[in-house]
């Protein structure tokens, strides 16, 4: 036999092998939470190494847009801050929701020449964010302050423009501490800012504060660290001042234990004041994925990828500022992984 030919049926056998890899190769698409962007990001790459044929895009596009493409069908899986109310499972196709991980909201800020962390009391931080408090040297933030010289400036507030589970559970915060909150403004993904500059997403925020001294926002940690953006300590219901971390963040559902068992919609922000440790501005984050799909293979691929977030992978969450879920929460949501289907039939 010459060598063309079996030179020939040599690229055509790496051709049919070629095909036969990718024909067997899932794509899953994912969108949502900027919040929960950094650690999704880890979490693919993680995922992917071990499971090469199983392909995962996210797109980090707000905890609002991501639910309405779960709802519009366009994705396989949506992340939000924000679980779903009753009335809004009502109104889509049957999905189920999990907490998949938990963060901080962190108050950041742009003070050229402030040297330690900024201290608020729930009071300052309300104020700020109503329009009552418009200047750094306001007597309310200097009394979070002792000893500290804050610079005679203008606070210019920046919020999120987008719809956001990282707004909701902020505003969620804040109609808990604030009467003047709840009832001027309430909480949700979206609400009706009494002042500030909106950002789209938690990159757009960071943006906005990167370039603006004398703002104030709030984002998750790991977009305030890697801008080189100061995070503020919180005073919390035992009357300390408490930076978000994850093990503040853990304090926080652990203060929260028994309700969360019963519903883990329950939200972990202003814990009471026996968690003296915890950070009052934490959140659950949540997984929105459709009970049934037609694709079978796809619908394994999606099993097995929320299988390691919900398992090893949260030891990677606690790498990125992200605490790890309790034993409680992880049982949770292996029982309603269960629930998945394909074309009506459970998966194996």
């Amino acid at each position: 036999m010459s060598r063309k030919p079996v030179a020939l049926a040599l690229l055509t056998l790496g051709a049919m092998a070629l095909t036969a890899c990718k024909s067997n190769t899932v794509a899953l698409n994912g969108a949502g939470s900027t919040f929960v962007n950094p650690v999704m990001t880890r979490w693919v790459q993680e995922f992917s190494q071990s499971h090469p044929n199983i392909q995962i895009n996210y797109q980090s596009i707000g905890s609002g847009a991501g639910v309405q493409q779960v709802k519009a069908g366009t994705v396989d899986f949506g992340a939000s801050d924000a679980p779903l109310t009753d009335s809004a499972l009502a109104a889509m196709q049957p999905v189920i929701q999990i907490p998949e991980s938990a963060g901080p909201v962190c108050i950041t800020y742009n003070l050229p020449g402030l040297t330690q962390p900024l201290q608020l009391s729930p009071e300052s931080l309300a104020g700020i964010f109503l329009g009552t408090i418009k200047t750094w040297q306001d007597p309310r933030i200097t009394a979070d302050n002792p000893g500290v010289t804050l610079p005679k400036q203008n606070i210019a507030v920046v919020h999120r423009a987008d719809g956001s589970g990282t707004t909701n559970a902020f505003t969620t915060y804040l109609s808990a501490i604030s009467q003047d909150w709840q009832t001027k403004v309430g909480k949700g993904n979206s609400v009706s800012w009494p002042v500030g500059l909106g950002g789209k997403g938690s990159e757009g925020v960071t943006g906005q504060l990167r370039q603006s001294p004398g703002a104030i926002g709030y984002v998750e940690l790991t977009y305030a660290q890697q801008n080189n953006l100061p995070v503020a300590k919180i005073k919390n219901q035992a009357g300390n001042y408490i930076a978000p971390t994850a093990q503040s963040t853990t304090s926080a559902i652990n203060a929260f234990t028994d309700a969360l068992s019963k519903d883990p919609r329950t939200p972990i922000v202003n814990p009471p004041a026996h968690a003296g440790d915890a950070y009052p501005i934490s959140t659950l984050t949540f997984l929105i994925i459709p009970k049934d799909g037609t694709d079978k293979d796809k619908r394994a691929a999606l099993k097995s990828f929320i299988q390691y977030i919900i398992g090893d992978g949260q030891s990677v969450s606690g790498t990125l500022n992200y605490a790890p879920l309790p034993d409680g929460v992880k049982q949770y949501d292996l029982q309603q992984l269960n629930q998945l289907t394909a074309g009506g039939q459970p998966l194996q």
